[in-house]
């Protein structure tokens, strides 16, 4: 239970958790009776709740700009159920490896932005394949340079975009090229027959507000008034990426197991408002631009919830249930507070109590509380909002993985 040093966090407030975990257990039959069918452990994913998120943020952008299209991340949660339900709702789907490609081209999509570092010339090739269905997104000046070789020895014609650098600091040099490559590199590509630059994009991670991305779109001003008119009026989008926390916020462990801390985020009509008036400002101006947005997180964040159960009760305060974290793929729930809800007893009362994995390693906990009236062997417990970056980072290690199921 450890946490960066010398930050303040804000403190969770007891009304607002109840808020969080009340209405799960107003549905507690209905999550035991999975269980009863299909056993422990499960990953929960509730269909409607993936629909809802969708339509609330194609909402939010959809009704300030005249043209936008939206991207599932594949990453956040690469099940194929996720990808098909929302292709249903009129998403389209980002991909950033030749596995994702293949994946989201065996689910016919029909629209799919492909982005990334270091594509290979397999992959290269498999978007060229599909010029109909595949935006490439070109990472650098080097895999523009071996795409055009590809696209030159098989007669292809591709559009394509241009990621942008615009935090070129550490390690996040290492996706896109810098602004001052741009108009080379459009200058390039312009000299080629086969290979024509349709687009940019950009993305900023883990925003909680939009002031980020709102100060990169205010610097693309300058940016598209250096660009050769001729490249504004066939630029096609303007992909602004993803990136957007849920609207829960961060939540956090202490070293009090009935402590936590909450970081709060924006909602996402506050992103669409900000983002909507920066475009309107700084990038509109310049093209017809369709507005692209490629969320993960916030859309499949709340969508899936893990059922396990207690095994083995050692001590007052440690119990052992019948899934290891092999099932979310790393030491989360060390740093990352998410209530653990004893359906079998409900109540919404929060006790301590060590809730440990049955994988051989200490680092194995679900957490430090439980909310319930008490806990016993046999109990079913839920640990919900699993829906991001859980699934997709899954380990074969010890344990078998849970059985999906879908509410």
């Amino acid at each position: 239970m450890t946490l960066q040093t010398n930050v303040s966090y804000p403190e969770m407030t007891s009304d607002f958790l109840t808020s969080q975990v009340a209405p799960l257990f107003d549905q507690s039959q209905r999550y035991i009776d999975c269980v009863k069918t299909h056993g422990s452990p499960l990953y929960l994913v509730d269909p409607a709740m993936l629909i809802r998120q969708a339509a609330r943020f194609r909402t939010a952008f959809a009704s300030l700009l005249a043209h936008t299209r939206f991207y599932y991340a594949m990453k956040s949660n690469s099940m194929p159920e996720i990808s098909r339900i929302l292709l249903g709702e009129g998403f389209g789907l980002d991909v950033s490896s030749g596995m994702e490609l293949a994946a989201a081209l065996d689910l016919n999509a029909p629209d799919i932005i492909f982005s990334g570092p270091g594509k290979t010339n397999p992959e290269l090739k498999m978007a060229a394949n599909h010029p109909d269905r595949v935006t490439l997104l070109m990472d650098s000046m080097g895999e523009c340079r071996r795409l055009m070789a590809i696209l030159a020895e098989k007669k292809q014609h591709l559009s394509a975009g241009i990621r942008l650098n615009c935090q070129p600091q550490g390690l996040w040099q290492k996706f896109g090229i810098m602004p001052d490559q741009l108009r080379p590199l459009i200058q390039e590509i312009d000299a080629h027959p086969f290979l024509t630059c349709t687009g940019i994009q950009f993305h900023s991670s883990w925003n909680m507000t939009p002031d980020r991305q709102v100060e990169i779109i205010s610097s693309l001003s300058g940016l598209l008034s250096a660009m050769p008119p001729e490249f504004l009026a066939h630029c096609k989008f303007m992909d602004i990426g993803g990136g957007y926390w849920p609207e829960k916020g961060e939540w956090l462990v202490s070293d009090d197991p009935l402590r936590h801390f909450h970081v709060p985020a924006a909602p996402v009509e506050t992103f669409a408002r900000d983002l909507s008036n920066a475009l309107t400002r700084h990038v509109l101006p310049h093209g017809n631009f369709c507005i692209c947005f490629e969320p993960g997180r916030w859309i499949c964040h709340d969508a899936m919830h893990i059922l396990i159960q207690v095994i083995d009760k050692k001590m007052p305060d440690m119990v052992i249930t019948d899934a290891g974290t092999n099932a979310v793929g790393w030491e989360r729930f060390e740093t990352d507070y998410f209530p653990v809800l004893n359906l079998t007893r409900p109540g919404l009362t929060e006790k301590p109590c060590r809730i440990l994995g049955s994988l051989c390693t200490p680092h194995d906990v679900w957490g430090y509380s439980f909310f319930g009236t008490d806990i016993q062997e046999g109990d079913i417990l839920m640990i919900p909002f699993q829906g991001a970056y859980t699934y997709s980072l899954r380990q074969s290690f010890i344990k078998p993985l849970p059985e999906t199921i879908l509410l």
